[in-house]
């Protein structure tokens, strides 16, 4: 008797019922039988069946062998695979023969060697030896395609698994296949450098060592290594990883596949920003300043001694400025001292606004949405680089995508966003979606407050499948600001007369506001992995961990906790070591590990979660009630209009920018151009076209840049990479040199 909803087939004389549609590779697994493949890969789309590897034997069918990766599961339908099937055992050999003709006997030296698929389904399936007496083909290698990633064309087994990542996941287009019959190979498009946010994702894809990591080849065996399950911390996705070490470092990072949040993606900011742990400027003792930016090492009983005396001179008037990127456990030890202790003040990342709980759903719903709404300044990839690949799949889905911003098809001025949903209803149809996607990358968005409203103005509450997601500047911002509630009453910001400045992390080195405090306050404490980020204003600068070197936990934009755990020991203490310890002289109990400081604030902030709960793949908390629509907020000043006068300057953190990346010379060509875009009608008034040289000034301010005229950008409004514009304020005068 048949099932609605479900197909009864048979495989290798197992009867197996499984969800119509099923493809008849995973209905193979769920009766516990193998199919071997190389191309296929779901994530990657529709199957192609290149590598012919899945051969088996199908009836109803042709006699002969049909690639069983091109098929789904039907009624009635028998499969032998080659453990049943003398025919299709005798395909696979030839499949597996026919690769290795011209593929190399290099697995000793090559890295994949011991991770590789060939060399499993080789051994499990292939014949035992040749018959082959001629010279394998050989190319120049390895092929540089890119600074991060190289090519040894001759163990291409042409399965198409990157070019497919390359054209219907990143799409990008940057890696294709070329030539045809034995001439074929992979190339990059022009033969330029595979130059994508998402590119080192082809080399994790590729089932041979075809494409390797520069970083990591030559640098490990996988018997002398071990894995260890974390979460990358340098944006707010928290995309789950795998930390390989070897002998006490860091040598690769690989994706850890959460289908709800990363799909097993990662960025190459994740995934190759590892090596700036040994970079030269790393911290590893405390350091004072001696003289100029010159600075001495000190004893670590001598820098706590020196930071007792500074913040019991300071008091109430101590600041600690929070980087967004502290881990809970972190956060909530620093705002315990500087609260009880000092009763001083902190500088918070952008807070939290509960008013997107109600919407709270996997970012993994971005794709189901039959309308995704994108509103803000900021591309979604240099704030949240998995969300631009949830959003692309949900076009590739049918859905529609509509950007609402500078240079959206619903254009608005930079910030100007407070009377956008008339024209969003009126552009974007909404009564035709059951599901909508509301994304907000920029600033303005007040901790999720802006988009709340906005998806109040729009109705989303009534429409059950859709979410709201704002994208923060911070990896961990939310939960840093509400540590600091949990840790005490009082103030959050006491920055007028600041006596002693406690500086968290190194990309608060580089932000103007920071500086501007730090040059008022009478010393400044940094804590950071890199000496010179702080050389221009710290008296003193104490060793900090990288989020690989840290045990605790983070929580990303969807609100899911996650479990840090540390994959190699620091060259310097815990940051919850020290702090313990200075506490303690202030008369205020800190545990000195991240398990127990969990167990005193997961009751404020977590109703009272046993840490072990969390797991290897942290499930979503359920949406919180229904949705309110929070309080209106002071509407951001309106942008000059376009013309020969000011313009608003629309400033973007890129993604490949800060600290980190900077010490890493493998990914100097992913970093931004020096450039400042400009419409057409802004630039056709100043006589400005695309390559010239520009003076972006403000208020005494300048600096010079190449423009680029961008046709989708709104009039009234220039934008630039953070970085290339520091110090110019929001109204700026643009003119030709």
């Amino acid at each position: 008797m048949s099932v609605p909803g479900l197909v009864t087939l048979t495989i290798d004389d197992v009867e197996v019922s499984v969800p119509q549609g099923t493809g008849l590779v995973e209905a193979a697994a769920m009766a516990g039988i193998e199919i071997p493949v190389f191309c296929y890969e779901p994530r990657l789309g529709p199957p192609v069946g290149a590598c012919r590897m899945c051969l088996c034997e199908v009836a109803p069918g042709p006699p002969k062998p049909q690639a069983a990766c091109t098929l789904t599961a039907a009624e009635g339908m028998v499969v032998k695979t080659a453990r049943t099937s003398a025919l299709a055992a005798e395909g696979q050999n030839a499949t597996l023969e026919f690769i290795l003709v011209n593929h190399p006997l290099d697995c000793p030296v090559c890295d994949k060697g011991g991770e590789c698929p060939l060399q499993d389904l080789t051994f499990r399936y292939g014949p035992g030896s040749t018959r082959m007496t001629f010279e394998k083909r050989t190319f120049d290698k390895p092929i540089p395609i890119s600074p991060t990633i190289a090519l040894d064309r001759e163990r291409c087994i042409f399965c198409y698994r990157c070019t497919r990542f390359s054209e219907n996941v990143a799409e990008d287009g940057q890696l294709v296949m070329v030539n045809r019959g034995a001439l074929q190979m992979i190339a990059t498009f022009q033969d330029e450098p595979y130059r994508a946010p998402f590119s080192g994702n082809v080399i994790e894809l590729c089932p041979v060592g075809a494409l390797t990591s520069t970083q990591y080849r030559f640098e490990a065996r996988p018997w002398e290594i071990q894995n260890v399950p974390t979460v990358c911390g340098l944006c707010p996705v928290g995309c789950n990883i795998s930390a390989t070490t070897r002998e006490g470092k860091v040598k690769r990072i690989l994706s850890r596949n959460h289908p709800e949040v990363d799909e097993g993606w990662l960025c190459d900011k994740g995934r190759f920003t590892y090596p700036s742990l040994r970079a030269p400027d790393r911290v590893t003792a405390p350091l004072r300043r001696t003289g100029g930016h010159r600075f001495g090492a000190l004893r670590w009983d001598e820098a706590l001694d020196e930071l007792e005396r500074l913040a019991r001179a300071a008091g109430e008037r101590t600041v600690v400025a929070f980087s967004g990127g502290e881990t809970v456990e972190l956060a909530y030890a620093l705002s315990k001292l500087v609260r009880r202790g000092l009763g001083g003040g902190a500088i918070l990342p952008e807070q939290a606004s509960p008013a997107l709980d109600a919407f709270r759903r996997p970012l993994s719903s971005i794709r189901e949405a039959d309308l995704v709404l994108v509103v803000g300044d900021d591309p979604v990839v240099e704030r949240a680089p998995i969300v631009d690949l949830w959003i692309r799949a949900a076009r590739r889905r049918g859905g529609r995508v509509v950007h609402v911003g500078p240079e959206g098809e619903v254009q608005t001025a930079p910030g100007a966003y407070d009377d956008v949903a008339e024209r969003i209803l009126d552009a974007a149809d909404l009564g035709a979606a059951e599901r909508i996607a509301l994304v907000w990358s920029g600033p303005g968005g007040q901790g999720g407050q802006a988009p709340a409203r906005l998806a109040a103005r729009l109705g989303l509450a009534a429409r059950p499948g859709s979410s709201v997601f704002f994208l923060p500047a911070t990896p961990n911002g939310r939960t840093v600001a509400a540590a600091w509630a949990a840790a005490g009453e009082g103030e959050a910001s006491k920055v007028e007369h600041v006596g002693l400045l406690l500086v968290c992390g190194d990309e608060l080195a580089c932000e103007p506001r920071i500086r501007g405090i730090a040059s008022r306050a009478e010393a400044v404490v940094a804590v950071g992995l890199f000496a010179d980020a702080h050389r221009a204003f710290a008296d003193l600068v104490l060793p900090a961990t990288s989020y690989l070197e840290r045990d605790g936990t983070m929580v990303n934009l969807e609100g899911r906790v996650q479990r840090l755990r540390r994959a190699v020991i620091p060259p310097c203490p815990d940051e919850l070591e020290w702090v313990a310890k200075l506490a303690a002289r202030f008369g205020v109990a800190l545990a000195p590990d991240a398990a127990r400081l969990w167990e005193e604030v997961s009751p404020f902030l977590f109703g009272a979660r046993p840490l072990g709960s969390i797991g290897s793949r942290a499930p979503l908390p359920a949406p919180d009630g229904p949705a309110a629509e929070p309080a209106q907020q002071p509407a951001p000043p309106r942008p000059a209009a376009a013309g020969g006068g000011p313009l608003r300057l629309a400033r973007y953190r890129p993604l490949f920018s800060g600290p980190a990346v900077e010490r890493v010379p493998e990914l100097a060509f992913q970093r931004p151009e020096p450039l400042v875009e400009l419409s057409p009608e802004d630039a056709s008034v100043r006589g400005i076209a695309s390559g010239d040289l520009v003076r972006i000034s403000s208020n005494g301010t300048s600096v010079e840049l190449r423009a680029r005229v961008n046709p989708r950008l709104v009039p009234g409004a220039v934008r630039a990479a953070e970085e290339h514009v520091s110090g110019l304020e929001a109204g700026v005068e643009v003119t030709k040199l």
